[in-house]
């Protein structure tokens, strides 16, 4: 299983008193918070099941998913709404740069900056 797998899940233990606040003020944002949160773990973990190229579409996918979440935290500052995301802010970074890490594999040789694979763990 991936490691990004369970940092998503994290992420979204740490999101919910995030979304409880977020929907004080928007309760659109806080959907879309919830959404974009399931969406990475749904994407992870049908990614994790599939060959070839095919899992980098859905762990781009998450990773695009993450980056709103991001944006929708961003939003709430620029607003200044009184929301505590710190703690989820920490879990978002950690899986931003894993899921940088997924979608980076198998790509060219040649593609600079390439860091080693870490969005991976063994079998328990």
């Amino acid at each position: 299983m991936l490691i990004a797998y369970d940092v998503a899940l994290d992420l979204i233990r740490a999101l919910r008193p995030v979304v409880a606040q977020l929907r004080t003020y928007s309760p659109d944002a806080a959907d879309q918070v919830e959404r974009a949160a399931s969406s990475i773990v749904l994407n992870l973990a049908e990614g994790d099941r599939r060959h070839g190229r095919d899992p980098r579409r859905f762990f781009d996918m998450a990773h695009g998913s993450a980056g709103e979440i991001r944006g929708a935290l961003d939003l709430a500052d620029a607003w200044g709404w009184q929301v505590d995301s710190g703690q989820a802010r920490a879990l978002l970074d950690r899986e931003l740069g894993l899921l940088w890490g997924l979608t980076r594999r198998g790509r060219s040789k040649d593609a600079p900056n390439r860091p080693p694979m870490t969005g991976t763990r063994s079998s328990r």
